[in-house]
């Protein structure tokens, strides 16, 4: 078991920059890969952006260029930072464990 925590969401300008964090109850270092994943009011949730225990990633191409994904073991928290933000990425973000855990998620508005 495993509980995840998303921070960081906000309202924030297109073309603007973002960090989200998630946060786990424990040691991130065996998971298979932890991942980002989005959903957009009337749309099924998507995946946005999975890093591997080997620190493998691997990007939706919407995405592609403009965000990163990292970890940190020691803190057991996986980042996804975001450039170049556009009103389409405007979702609810959530973090995903290998495993089928689930943060609560957090809510990222991009909006002038």
């Amino acid at each position: 078991q495993v509980q995840l925590v998303e921070s960081g969401g906000v309202l924030v300008q297109p073309g603007g920059s973002l960090r989200l964090s998630c946060a786990a109850s424990r040691s991130i270092f065996s998971f298979k890969y932890m991942g980002w994943y989005r959903q957009a009011p009337g749309k099924e949730r998507e995946m946005v952006a999975l890093i591997t225990s080997g620190v493998m990633t691997d990007y939706a191409e919407s995405v592609k260029g403009r965000f990163t994904i990292s970890r940190d073991n020691a803190k057991n928290t996986v980042y996804l930072r975001m450039n170049s933000l556009k009103p389409e990425d405007t979702a609810v973000y959530y973090c995903k464990a290998y495993g089928g855990y689930w943060g609560q998620g957090t809510q990222v508005t991009v909006s002038s």
